[in-house]
């Protein structure tokens, strides 16, 4: 296996010339909409490049090429393998609805008996990304990984974008398939968020729609606790997700993160599903907390150095938009303590996200999560 990263800014264009690769099997890329949406495309200049590779990406919130966060550029890593094969499936949803047949289906399409894992790479505010999860973990045999992320768009929660090839669309998801006995896929996440204040019952809700907590209606009740910052919504509730328990005594739990804010119907729009009965707490995170997650998840990930190792590993990092936020002029902090887990032979690009996909622990299956920072490590064995 050999991965070259690749960088594309509006002045300078694509490196190609720093980070020559003679082919590439797969190639994946990570940009702000104003990048991905430029003329001339660098998307199209990547699927020119390399003719015979899979081209697959998505918008952000951020693009994160080794050590190194940036905004209105490219990340893009060209992969080569030696025993790996990979394809991809595209689907486009019309409505959140949509999700979890869309899922079953991807699932379905990509299923083989030598299947190693999935990459999902999907919109970021149409989907609802928890029954996203559960149509993977319905669709796919319970050996099989599931990683990936929702799109973003900066903090302006208006349009996210996927690629499949020079193709570039909203409403999309696109799954790429890995296959092959050869192929090693680690992964971890975790997130580094605290929670306070009271536990409160969650009494209405529909899918990903909150709509009141304790009987009150939940945006008004949110707003509160937001105070000053309640007029940037919905980019504010970044700094202050929700922590979903099972129960009111439960300690653990799902991570959600705003995408939208009703003030007709004074509701929540989450990233993922708010059933009720459950009950919520808010969050809050300083930067050194959000960087001792990013290295949690980064050990779960971390794959040493084998002797068998073909050429190398790469890793695909998601991040939450949250954590950006937070951890401001510091944010390459969590990504630099990540990458120094994995070791200098690792290759790394990602994204900053509106969700991240990952089983949780040594599971395979597969759950939607919000504000964490998710690594999929992949290396082939000699």
């Amino acid at each position: 296996m050999k991965s070259i990263p690749l960088a594309w800014t509006p002045t300078a264009g694509w490196n190609f010339a720093t980070g020559e690769v003679e082919r590439a099997d797969l190639v994946l890329y990570f940009g702000s909409t104003s990048a991905l949406t430029t003329s001339p495309s660098p998307v199209a200049a990547l699927v020119a490049r390399f003719p015979d590779a899979l081209v697959v990406g998505c918008s952000t919130a951020g693009e994160i090429l080794g050590a190194t966060v940036r905004d209105d550029s490219v990340a893009a890593l060209a992969v080569s393998f030696s025993h790996t094969r990979v394809r991809a499936e595209s689907i486009v949803v019309e409505s959140a609805t949509e999700s979890f047949s869309a899922a079953v289906e991807l699932g379905r399409r990509v299923a083989a008996p030598d299947l190693r894992h999935v990459l999902v790479l999907s919109d970021g505010l149409v989907v609802n990304g928890t029954a996203l999860s559960e149509g993977f973990c319905s669709a796919l045999p319970e050996n099989i990984s599931v990683t990936g992320g929702l799109a973003g768009d900066g903090a302006n929660f208006r349009r996210t974008l996927v690629g499949l090839g020079a193709d570039l669309a909203p409403n999309r998801i696109v799954v790429i398939g890995f296959y092959g006995e050869k192929l090693q896929v680690r992964y971890g996440s975790a997130g580094g968020w605290s929670a306070f204040g009271p536990r409160r019952l969650v009494t209405e809700s529909k899918g990903n729609v909150l709509r009141s907590l304790d009987g009150q209606p939940a945006l008004p009740l949110y707003k509160r606790y937001l105070g000053e910052r309640a007029a940037g919504l919905p980019a504010t509730g970044l700094l202050f997700p929700l922590q979903l328990l099972a129960h009111r005594d439960a300690n653990d739990g799902l991570v959600r993160t705003i995408l939208a804010i009703d003030e007709a119907s004074q509701s929540l729009t989450f990233a993922g599903d708010i059933p009720e009965g459950a009950y919520v707490r808010l969050m809050k995170a300083g930067g050194d907390d959000l960087v001792v997650g990013a290295e949690e998840a980064a050990r779960h990930a971390a794959v040493s150095a084998p002797t068998d190792v073909a050429g190398g590993s790469f890793a695909v990092l998601v991040s939450c938009v949250g954590r950006k936020l937070v951890m401001g002029q510091r944010v390459e902090e969590e990504v630099e303590t990540a990458l120094a887990l994995l070791g200098a032979g690792t290759s790394a690009a990602g994204f900053y996200s509106y969700g991240e996909i990952c089983p949780s622990g040594d599971a395979h299956s597969c759950e939607l999560h919000n504000q964490t920072m998710t690594l999929t490590v992949f290396h082939e064995e000699a």
